[in-house]
């Protein structure tokens, strides 16, 4: 079935680039529309809140409490992260680095109350996926960030990243990482139950010979966006992905739960079941199989896009209405968009870098790194690439409240 365009119009862009053969350097630059195709149409224009920023303490306190995923930030034998230690020596601002976000849902669900009071939520910056962040945009819930305390950002912003609707010059929200979302197995254990050397398929994590054995991430625009690819579905496509589609694919994973097929639905903590045995596939992001194989001193986890394609979409840095440290925020935002910074980082997590310079970077280095697609897309790739539709406010009720269900019965 031939994919239908996105509705937004920088994906829209980028699936048209792609489908002409881009550069890579273009491809680069491309990505970006994925965070602006996924506003909530619910939300209300960026700026009407009653809640107003916190005070600045950021000249007297040189200190700095970040959210981030696990698996998301260079490490080295000794369970260091480099960059972010130099940061703090060439920067002299402390920071607090937390693994507060398994899935965006369950973080929300921690810190929503204080931040629609305009409270200090614990973080003085955070990195949650673009629906969400559009969410947050639109509910008031995010400081204005300044771009004179950002000159890397500036300077070095893919600009395919601007447009977004809610938030076109990226004052809001500056993306930290692009994510394609696929499959992750354990090579040796996925050949020895079925005889294939690597899935090609979300369909073959419902082989019999893997019952009990699959893992699925909580992420709702991932694993059901897989699932709906599967079936034949193009989930940018509202004329596509109805409600019936949708909920014809929630019950077809909740009946592979039922049935035993599928071990558990966890966050980025599914890593570990990889790592341990308990699961020998799972829906997975990109860049965590790098880091998989990293702690298990091995190459012993691939990942691969299925044939039906990837879902897209891209984290952000975020600085909440509460936070008391926003300046600090900004400087270590604008250290990320160094090139020489932003290559180290996309060298150890293996994600799309937002950074133009750092693939130049990596080609001194690196070459190879420079040149693999998951970390800088070619235009095969992006073709192969769908981002999840943008969702009305009921829309986004009714399928998180559908999800849930299944969540709660795995």
């Amino acid at each position: 079935m031939k994919q239908g365009l996105p509705q937004d119009p920088m994906m829209r862009q980028l699936v048209l680039m792609a489908r002409h053969n881009m550069t890579r350097r273009a491809a680069l630059a491309g990505l970006g529309g994925t965070a602006a195709a996924l506003s909530l149409a619910s939300c209300a224009p960026a700026g009407e809140s009653a809640l107003t920023p916190a005070a600045d303490l950021s000249d007297s306190e040189k200190v700095l409490t970040w959210h981030n995923w696990p698996l998301y930030m260079d490490e080295d034998d000794n369970g260091n992260y480099p960059t972010l230690d130099r940061f703090q020596a060439e920067t002299g601002i402390a920071v607090d680095y937390l693994l507060e976000i398994d899935d965006n849902d369950t973080w929300y669900a921690k810190v929503k109350d204080q931040l629609a009071l305009g409270q200090d939520i614990g973080a003085d910056v955070a990195s949650p996926t673009s629906w969400l962040v559009d969410r947050m945009i639109g509910l008031g819930y995010l400081q204005k960030m300044d771009d004179a305390n950002m000159p890397n950002k500036v300077a070095n912003l893919a600009p395919a990243y601007l447009g977004n609707a809610n938030d076109p010059d990226r004052t809001l929200s500056v993306p930290y990482q692009g994510i394609l979302g696929g499959i992750a197995y354990h090579k040796a254990a996925f050949k020895e139950a079925t005889g294939k050397d690597a899935p090609t398929s979300v369909n073959d994590l419902w082989l019999p010979e893997l019952k009990g054995r699959v893992g699925l991430l909580s992420e709702m625009r991932d694993t059901v966006g897989l699932v709906l690819m599967a079936q034949g579905i193009d989930i940018a496509s509202a004329d596509s992905l109805t409600e019936d589609a949708f909920n014809a694919a929630v019950e077809f994973i909740a009946a592979q739960v039922s049935s035993g097929q599928v071990f558990n639905i966890k966050g980025n903590s599914y890593a570990e079941d990889l790592k341990n045995g308990n699961i020998i596939a799972a829906t997975a992001w990109s860049g965590d199989i790098t880091i998989i194989n990293f702690e298990t001193e091995s190459e012993d986890f691939g990942f691969v896009i299925p044939e039906e394609g990837a879902t897209i979409s891209a984290d952000a840095f975020v600085i909440p209405m509460g936070a008391q440290h926003k300046k600090n925020a900004e400087a270590l935002i604008n250290y990320y968009y160094d090139p020489v910074n932003a290559a180290e980082l996309a060298a150890w997590v293996n994600y799309v870098t937002p950074v133009v310079g750092a693939k130049e970077v990596l080609m001194e280095t690196d070459p190879d790194l420079a040149n693999n697609p998951l970390i800088f897309p070619d235009a095969e790739l992006l073709s192969k690439t769908h981002s999840f539709r943008a969702l009305t406010g009921q829309e986004e009720q009714r399928f998180a409240t559908a999800w849930q269900n299944v969540l709660l019965g795995a």
